[in-house]
């Protein structure tokens, strides 16, 4: 039992380690650091709207409270030393016919509320500028001024960061696994592709990249080499009707990368095969990109997808989301060499040979039959 556990722990490890080395994972977040960048982070600052955008939500969330809470504070101080400055404080004990720059500021925190209530236009009427101070109504504007500006920054930011079309991504899913097996008598790798929404993609546009580590013929050796590997589904690689889940293969004919591949070797290979859909939203017209990747592991060969679409009673189509990962085994050559010898060896077997050696003689035939 021992001996069980410990083989299944090493496995599993040895299975994670594999796994661990992949450019994009299976919702699409790329895997990548930068290092030794030679230009400042602030320069992220000069396109402060893309920066926001791409905070995540905790992170944005604390900016925006930060943001409303230091300028309240912020104009707070400056509406306190307004009315220092002007001795409109209680501690100064102001005459009665002396007229303050903003009535019934008592303190610090009497000049908050009247920074917050200014700069959400709430306007309670207790607290109000007089025309006593220039310096008073020039701080009234800039700080309306400069609240305009910040709730147009923060609220659009949050309501892009809503409806970015990345998340209409999410609903976009692709099969766990790439199958290999016959289709229309060739070799084709299969990728399962879904729309979980019933508003379609408009234009949409399905290819793949292979990442792998290539050695050039000058002995440079690149880590992340990108092939372009050519998806087609029956009625075309562009303006799919993606309504229901489309099946995309790629056919492993003499110029795909996975000619030379066989099913022995399979899991021997170092590559990355990332799938990328580009389309335009519905709703928003706003175009997006869906993209996940397979690795060795996750490339079955001699397997198809279960069906997921049939047909009711009612004369409705019905997709069952739970064969879509599902795969069944089928009769499958080992290699795309032997399919094609295979094909080739029987189009001679029809044709026929010709035998060179073949002599055609003549035989009299005789009767011995007596009468």
């Amino acid at each position: 039992m021992f001996s069980y556990l410990r083989e299944r722990f090493t496995s599993r490890l040895r299975e994670r380690s594999r796994r661990r080395a992949r450019l994009v994972s299976k919702d699409g977040r790329c895997n990548i650091e930068f290092g030794n960048v030679e230009q400042s982070r602030f320069v992220f600052l000069i396109d402060i709207w893309t920066t926001i955008l791409d905070l995540r939500w905790r992170y944005k969330m604390t900016i925006f409270i930060s943001a409303f809470l230091g300028s309240w504070f912020l104009f707070g101080l400056l509406w306190y030393v307004v009315a220092y400055i002007h001795k409109d404080l209680p501690e100064f004990n102001p005459s009665i016919n002396h007229t303050p720059c903003v009535e019934n500021i008592n303190g610090l925190t009497s000049a908050f509320l009247f920074s917050l209530e200014t700069q959400v236009t709430i306007g309670y009427g207790f607290r109000c500028v007089t025309e006593q101070c220039a310096t008073a109504i020039f701080l009234l504007i800039f700080q309306s001024i400069l609240g305009v500006i910040i709730n147009s920054f923060m609220c659009g930011a949050i309501l892009a960061k809503i409806s970015r079309s990345k998340n209409r991504a999410k609903t976009i899913t692709f099969s766990k696994n790439a199958v290999i097996s016959k289709r229309g008598g060739k070799l084709c790798l299969l990728i399962r592709v879904a729309n979980l929404r019933k508003s379609l993609l408009i234009g949409s546009h399905i290819y793949g990249k292979l990442l792998r580590t290539t050695i050039t013929p000058e002995g440079e050796t690149i880590i992340l080499d990108q092939v372009n590997i050519e998806f087609v589904v029956d009625a075309g690689n562009e303006n799919l009707f993606f309504i229901s889940p489309l099946t995309i293969y790629h056919i492993i004919d003499k110029n795909s990368p996975f000619f030379h591949m066989a099913a022995e070797t399979l899991l021997q290979q170092d590559f990355e095969l990332v799938v990328f859909l580009d389309g335009t939203v519905e709703a928003t017209s706003a175009t997006c990109q869906v993209r996940t990747s397979y690795i060795p592991e996750e490339v079955l060969w001699g397997y198809r997808f279960a069906p997921i679409v049939s047909k009711t009673k009612e004369g409705k189509y019905r997709v069952d989301f739970q064969n879509f990962s599902k795969t069944v085994a089928v009769e499958t050559p080992h290699c795309a060499f032997c399919l094609y010898n295979e094909k080739e060896a029987k189009a001679k077997e029809k044709k026929g040979y010709d035998n060179p050696g073949f002599v055609l003689s003549e035989v009299n035939e005789t009767s011995d039959t007596k009468m």
